[in-house]
């Protein structure tokens, strides 16, 4: 997911993403990787933490709040995010083979808030979802880890959780929402050559 303009300090209840990554180019929607459910986690090692620092490097090149493995071509179930709540205070982590929760009943608010993807970059449309979420998973020493909030947090959980299970945010548009969707991404290709983000510089 893109990134607002905001910049609180972080909030990192796992320990804070790793540095030291390699910029990668985007994988966009289409690319069957994008389309199907991830291979699960099953090893902890030092290849996979190196896959998330590329994914760590990639997401802030592309002014991102959140990059799922196969947004790099990776068919991996893992997501890293640096995301903002709705007071403003960023949560950062890591979630391999991430479980959502969201709540139900009398509970369930709905935020219809715009909602855009790194890998269909450019565009952006109202999304209605949930304005809460959990999400539960595994870090990279293959402990569990927990991660929850409300406001645009809420929107990356869920958006980089249907990563992992082969959804992008466009499959859940109406037919209307998803030509308007498209019609953004058509008018600002230029600005996304094929290598993008690569060459550009971590803005933090």
């Amino acid at each position: 997911m893109p990134a607002p303009d905001s910049e609180p300090s972080p909030h990192a209840p796992h320990g804070d993403l790793p540095p030291g990554g390699t910029v990668r180019p985007m994988t966009r929607w289409g690319t069957p990787v994008m389309h199907r459910p991830q291979q699960l986690v099953t090893t902890y090692d030092e290849a996979l933490a190196g896959l998330a620092a590329d994914m760590v490097a990639t997401m802030r090149a592309a002014d991102g709040v959140g990059l799922a493995a196969c947004q790099i071509g990776e068919d991996v179930a893992m997501f890293v995010f640096d995301c903002p709540d709705e007071s403003g205070r960023h949560t950062v982590g890591i979630v391999c083979n991430p479980t959502l929760t969201l709540e139900e009943g009398r509970e369930r608010r709905l935020d219809d808030d715009d909602e855009g993807c790194l890998s269909f970059p450019g565009a952006f449309v109202a999304c209605a979802r949930p304005d809460w979420a959990a999400v539960d998973g595994f870090g990279l020493d293959g402990e569990p880890v927990h991660f929850e909030g409300d406001g645009l947090l809420a929107r990356c959980l869920q958006h980089e959780t249907d990563h992992t299970l082969g959804t992008v945010f466009g499959d859940r548009l109406s037919t209307k929402a998803r030509k308007k969707l498209q019609k953004a991404h058509d008018q600002a290709a230029d600005d996304y050559p094929d290598e993008w983000p690569v060459g550009r510089t971590d803005p933090a």
